[in-house]
């Protein structure tokens, strides 16, 4: 629990910042007078702010992580936009509402009696909204019906309505073509990605669309594209009788490469992949045909059971993969007894559940994944949900381990402070939340938060993926967040 002290800081921030109308410049709290020369060489928070030239609003808290006393804070009431840092919340509600021992299974079911391997009747493929689904789950899935003996299906292969509001895209102020902005649904595959790669040939050009994983590369035909003689965009994209036709300008392609491109259509995606692999082994399944529910005496056939809901969560702090942040958000809002309508709605639920549940005063969520700039969460308010979820809690084992650099940006091998955080980029947006132990054994739990809102939305959607000045822009950020914690470790550790 956070101590009593924390709150009463919290509390006179507050007061402070009411009475001078504006974010403060230094901390709300009286620091403690360093003893010893080597406290007193520490940078000053104004200093390492104008050296690294940010623009735009820095904030930050840092308290201790085991007792809640704040010792720092900048701005700690004012809502930051937390990019991924937000995953760390829902990784929070996830293990919460659902345990970390929750597994995503998703199954093939017949409806109808198998005799001498047909089945007369429907093939349902049911979704459970697992988001690490990969081609060779569907490959293993495929290889169990061939290894019970089904070669014909005289019904359809039906995929069935399942848990999850079907999210066509998560933010729809990102350009078409990210991969790291696919649709959300009960069926996701190979993290609603499809692989587009293209070759030069003569004056033209080969291109194929595949779903491909390790060992597998299988094709698809719903996903098509066109490549067109213009100058710009790059992609345009469109969707006509399920099927998703993107067009990209010749100029744009050179003489080969790849890229990931979104899927906005996963359970129809997921459906041709398996009608492929299960085509290979001699059995076709027609269809497929979407909606509904399977007779409740259809048994199971062949199903994929993932890892446990820790390990998935483990590998969204380390990769931040945003389909599964929104996917077991929206599953934890389900759990909770909140049928969700929208990624809105479910985070709108799980802003309430971190005031509830983690003494959050004033959040406020779009997503789960933190794509969607309109998210915010106030420095204070991160930082007394890291020391509520404890300094030996299983969030910050699951954290990611952040190396220290030296100013040249390399790696310092054996550096005296660990770090295990939650990184968070947008352009022009850079955050860093986690926790800290010093070198004399002192826990300390940080939230660091620096955007440049007016930069970041003057650029045109040509601009959105790699932005003029970005890049400067988050290296600074980031030497930043490491000065400061090597501050605080300074002086309070």
């Amino acid at each position: 629990m956070v101590s009593r002290r924390f709150f009463l800081a919290a509390t006179v921030a507050g007061l402070a910042r009411a009475a001078t109308a504006g974010a403060p410049g230094t901390s709300l709290l009286p620091s403690q007078r360093p003893d010893g020369l080597w406290r007193q060489a520490a940078p000053t928070v104004e200093q390492l702010l104008e050296e690294a030239g940010l623009g735009g609003r820095v904030g930050f808290a840092v308290a201790d992580a085991r007792t809640g006393e704040l010792l720092e804070v900048r701005a700690p009431l004012y809502g930051m936009p937390p990019a991924s840092v937000a995953k760390s919340v829902t990784c929070a509600y996830a293990l919460d509402r659902l345990g970390p021992g929750y597994r995503f299974r998703t199954r093939l079911l017949a409806a109808g009696p198998v005799t001498n391997g047909r089945l007369d009747g429907d093939l349902w493929l049911v979704g459970g909204g697992d988001p690490v689904l990969v081609t060779d789950d569907l490959n293993d899935m495929a290889r169990q019906l061939a290894e019970i003996g089904l070669r014909e299906v005289t019904g359809q292969l039906r995929i069935a309505a399942g848990p999850l509001p079907g999210i066509h895209e998560i933010d729809p102020e990102q350009p078409p073509h990210v991969g790291y902005n696919p649709a959300v649904g009960d069926l996701n595959l190979n993290f609603n990605r499809v692989h587009f790669e293209w070759t030069r040939t003569g004056n033209g050009y080969d291109v194929s669309m595949d779903a491909r994983s390790e060992s597998i590369r299988p094709a698809v035909t719903r996903q098509r594209m066109r490549v067109e003689d213009r100058q710009g965009p790059v992609y345009t994209y469109s969707e006509a009788e399920g099927r998703e036709d993107w067009t990209v300008a010749r100029g744009a392609l050179g003489e080969s490469g790849a890229r990931w491109l979104p899927v906005r259509n996963p359970a129809l995606y997921t459906a041709e992949v398996l009608q492929v692999l299960c085509r290979s082994r001699g059995l076709v399944l027609e269809g497929p045909e979407q909606g509904g529910a399977p007779p409740e005496d259809a048994r199971v056939m062949a199903e994929h059971v993932s890892e446990p809901l820790e390990d998935i969560l483990g590998g969204m702090m380390e990769w931040s993969t945003n389909i599964t942040a929104e996917a077991v958000g929206l599953l934890a809002t389900r759990a909770g007894g909140t049928e969700p309508e929208s990624l809105a709605h479910s985070a709108a639920a799980m802003t309430e559940w971190m005031k509830a549940r983690l003494g959050a005063r004033n959040p406020h969520f779009v997503d789960h994944s933190g794509l969607g700039e309109a998210s915010r969460i106030p420095p204070g308010d991160m930082v007394r949900a890291l020391v509520s979820l404890g300094a030996d809690g299983l969030v910050r084992r699951l954290m990611k381990t952040i190396p220290m650099r030296d100013d040249e940006g390399n790696l310092v091998p054996d550096h005296p402070i660990s770090v295990v955080a939650k990184t968070g980029t947008l352009n022009f947006v850079s955050c860093l939340a986690g926790y800290a132990e010093t070198p004399g054994g002192r826990d300390l739990a940080f939230g660091i938060f620096c955007a440049d809102l007016p930069r970041r939305q003057a650029l045109t959607e040509a601009e959105m993926e790699r932005p003029p000045g970005g890049r400067s822009y988050s290296g600074r950020a980031r030497r930043l967040q490491q000065q400061l914690i090597e501050r605080w470790a300074l002086v309070y550790g």
